[in-house]
């Protein structure tokens, strides 16, 4: 470890800064969010520093530097262009003991700015001592989406109980389980929801509760999206990583079932044709029994919970026996599906209206309005439609709909193994009885099929029409 990672505190704290250039201006807006009282010196100063240097009671120094500019100030920090100019800087502080930053000249630092996830009272800084700095960047880059600016209210919320707490518990082991179960349960929820005055209330009530009193646990409701992990929202990553016990469904990828927490039980629960792992009612009973023992519970649902994935009728569940929940919503197949094999589902020119449609036909029979799903310059997605594609097809034909109209199938979409099928209404359900593409996949009818050719960008598998009639009949 080439430097040993120290924060400062500088509020009301002399700060010397010599330059007055654009490098100048963003070290002097870190050490004005800091508090520090910052006297800079250079013989131009732009506009923008001067005027940040009088909204915090700094100086302004139009001039050569000269080592009593040093006299009293706690940090000393060079950003010029003049070689000679910053290592006289550094030899005149270090000759009198001041820490001392020369901007992109590591061997002048006794101390180094880090790149910094600023969720004040929480500062996260990374380093690399100089050497990669735009590395450095890049990984605050990825801390900032893992770390929602709520961090900010609920850390000081935390503050605000500490004594608190402490009063309450004597020992350092009950502090910390009491703070593990604030700050990965409903309470951290409720700040990062925004709903602060909910969230204080509650930490209140905990306070006051008895150690042996059982506490209900909460359920996440979340959308895993269609197999891309990275198409994740930040909410579902966060809430995957601190349930206790994991419910999912056939369609969530193994990819994103690794992004949950390590430890946490995981049971499945898929559903697929004729074969459901377990009954939708077990399922509500699950996620019921294990909430009420106190524990965070994460149902994970492929594509989004509320569009086709029965979810209203688990949080109904939920809601007779006063469970709280959390719903995530996640990209839906129609939409991430149709990006991957770029035919959009809307465009001025073909389509100005998209259907999403069951295919899963209750009792194998047909309740569809295939009367509103002619409509013309309208795009149709079917989820769950593969077994019922010649029925759909013919229906849709009979009721107005040209044989000609473009169709495709997505096998498997947004994964390494996408494949689409592409063909017309009037033959699709051929090709497919040869191509035999795999479930989960989704049907897309509508003249948009056809910027498929120009538009497909993912590198998918394609079987076009006359592929697909050279494969062979199983």
């Amino acid at each position: 470890m080439d430097y040993l990672p120290l924060f400062f505190k500088l509020e009301n704290q002399p700060v010397l800064l010599v330059g007055g250039g654009s490098i100048a201006l963003r070290k002097a807006t870190l050490l004005t969010r800091a508090g520090a009282i910052v006297t800079v010196v250079s013989h131009e100063i732009c506009p923008e520093l001067e005027a940040m240097l009088a909204q915090h009671q700094g100086e302004a120094i139009i001039g050569e530097y000269h080592t009593a500019l040093l006299e009293n100030k706690g940090l000393v920090i060079a950003a010029t262009d003049d070689n000679a100019l910053n290592e006289r800087v550094h030899f005149d502080a270090k000759a009198r003991n001041l820490p001392v930053n020369v901007v992109d000249s590591p061997d002048l630092c006794t101390f180094i700015f880090p790149a910094i996830v600023d969720r004040s009272p929480i500062v996260v800084a990374i380093s690399s001592g100089g050497q990669a700095p735009v590395l450095a960047r890049l990984l605050r880059a990825k801390l900032e989406t893992w770390i929602p600016n709520s961090y900010s209210e609920l850390s000081q919320l935390v503050g605000r109980f500490r004594h608190a707490v402490k009063k309450r518990f004597t020992s350092v082991n009950q502090r910390r389980i009491f703070w593990e179960e604030v700050l990965q349960g409903q309470i951290a929820e409720k700040v990062f929801a925004g709903r602060h005055d909910e969230a204080q209330q509650m930490l209140e009530s905990k306070l006051d509760l008895s150690d042996s009193e059982q506490h209900t646990g909460e359920v996440y409701l979340v959308g895993g999206g269609p197999g891309d992990p990275e198409l994740l929202t930040f909410k579902a990553l966060r809430l995957m990583q601190q349930a206790d016990i994991v419910f999912y469904d056939a369609l969530i990828s193994d990819k994103v079932l690794d992004l949950c927490r390590r430890d946490a039980d995981r049971v499945f629960v898929g559903k697929k044709r004729d074969n459901h792992a377990v009954p939708q009612e077990g399922i509500n009973e699950l996620l019921v029994k294990h909430a009420l023992q106190g524990k965070r519970v994460l149902r994970l649902k492929g594509g989004d919970p509320f569009i086709f994935g029965r979810g209203g009728e688990e949080l109904q569940k939920l809601k007779e026996h006063n469970i709280p929940f959390q719903v995530v919503p996640g990209i839906t197949a129609a939409s991430a599906c149709s990006t991957y094999a770029g035919i959009p589902l809307t465009h001025r020119h073909y389509a100005q209206s998209v259907r999403f449609v069951t295919g899963q036909l209750k009792n194998r029979s047909s309740d569809l309005n295939f009367e509103e799903l002619v409509h013309p310059n309208q795009t149709i997605v079917f989820y769950m439609g593969l077994h019922s594609l010649p029925h759909l097809s013919k229906e849709l034909i009979r009721h107005g709909k040209a044989e000609d109209t473009p169709a495709a199938i997505i096998s498997r979409g947004t994964s390494p193994e996408q494949k689409v099928l592409v063909g017309t209404l009037a033959n699709l359900a051929d090709k497919q009885q040869k191509a035999q593409l795999e479930a989960p996949a989704l049907i897309i009818v509508g003249e948009v099929v056809d910027l498929h050719d120009d538009l497909a960008w993912f590198g998918e598998e394609v079987l076009s029409e006359h592929q697909a009639d050279l494969l062979p009949r199983d």
